[in-house]
């Protein structure tokens, strides 16, 4: 069993209130009839074991939810740096402004949101599956 408290009535979205991405990616979810547990990381923080979560249902490795070209990222490691699991936790951690893209789960489903309306995608096919399910 996760940490993540995942449930099929609700989303949940980790993103960054100061990223206008993450900004646009909760805007969409307002749309929705789902509850919304909004998690602002630039306010609260995320544990190393809910990251490595995200990263192991995503199905990707944490360097890939970083921005490794986001300034505040420049500043403090090198270029072609070589960091381990910890390290990259760490920077979520210490440095929550460079995470790439917002993070949505919806049920047992998790997603990468590089675009606005990817959320909007997700709420529509969602709408589908009811309007399937009622028609039956």
């Amino acid at each position: 069993m996760g940490t993540i408290a995942i449930d099929k009535r609700k989303i949940i979205l980790y993103y960054h209130s100061e990223n206008q991405l993450g900004k646009q990616a909760y805007s969409y979810l307002q749309a929705t009839n789902k509850k919304i547990l909004a998690v602002d990381i630039s306010k609260t923080k995320v544990t190393g074991t809910q990251w490595l979560e995200i990263s192991e249902n995503l199905h990707t490795i944490l360097s890939k939810l970083i921005n490794q070209e986001h300034p505040n990222f420049r500043d403090y490691y090198d270029s072609g740096i070589t960091l381990d699991k910890e390290d990259w936790i760490k920077v979520l951690q210490k440095h929550p402004e460079t995470l790439r893209c917002p993070i949505l789960i919806n049920g047992e489903n998790y997603h990468l949101i590089e675009t606005p309306s990817e959320v909007s995608k997700y709420l529509e096919n969602e709408d589908i599956s009811k309007d399937a399910r009622s028609k039956s």
